[in-house]
């Protein structure tokens, strides 16, 4: 067992090939990412996977994972994060995560726990669509990037952003949990 996840053996990474712990939540990411391929329609160098974004509240920083990054025309348009249990709680982390990632307001969120997931349009923080059917294709999510802003993010607002990210992933997560590290 490594922190609080069970260690089930080892499975190769759909996207990277890379031997990793087989746990509960990476049979999760490891569907997500098989159902973007081929079902929606993303190549795999479209899919950046586990993007490490450190975050700040103050003197306290952290780092934690974006589980999936997609980029297209050159700009990420897309952030997917999973975890367990209730998408309502995780919209407000996931949308400062939207704002943390790139400098400027990623137009897409999916926020899933593997079983469900709430699309957000990150502007708004609106819920666009509901269940992993909905999750934009390749297609869908280069209509949208044609007519998204891209619009930059304010000093100010990021440190806020970051903040909130903090609170929310970092500071009260399980100090067993090996997702995130805390640094002091």
């Amino acid at each position: 067992m490594e922190g609080h996840h069970l260690i089930l053996g080892k499975l190769k990474d759909f996207l990277t090939g890379q031997i990793l712990n087989d746990t509960h939540d990476e049979r999760y990411r490891q569907n997500i990412a098989n159902l973007l391929v081929t079902k929606k329609g993303y190549l795999k160098q479209d899919i950046n996977s586990g993007y490490e974004l450190t975050v700040r509240a103050g003197k306290n920083k952290g780092i934690l994972k974006v589980d999936f990054l997609i980029s297209l025309a050159e700009k990420t348009a897309m952030i997917i994060k999973y975890g367990p249990g209730s998408l309502t709680t995780r919209h407000r982390p996931g949308l400062a995560l939207s704002r943390l990632t790139e400098l400027y307001q990623i137009p897409v969120l999916v926020v899933t726990n593997g079983e469900d997931a709430d699309i957000l349009d990150g502007a708004s923080g609106r819920i666009t669509g509901s269940g992993l059917e909905k999750i934009p294709s390749k297609t869908e999510l280069l209509k949208i990037v044609s007519n998204a802003e891209f619009k930059s993010i304010s000093k100010h607002r990021r440190e806020m952003e970051s903040r909130i990210a903090f609170c929310y992933e970092i500071d009260g997560a399980c100090p067993c949990d090996t997702t995130v590290c805390k640094i002091n």
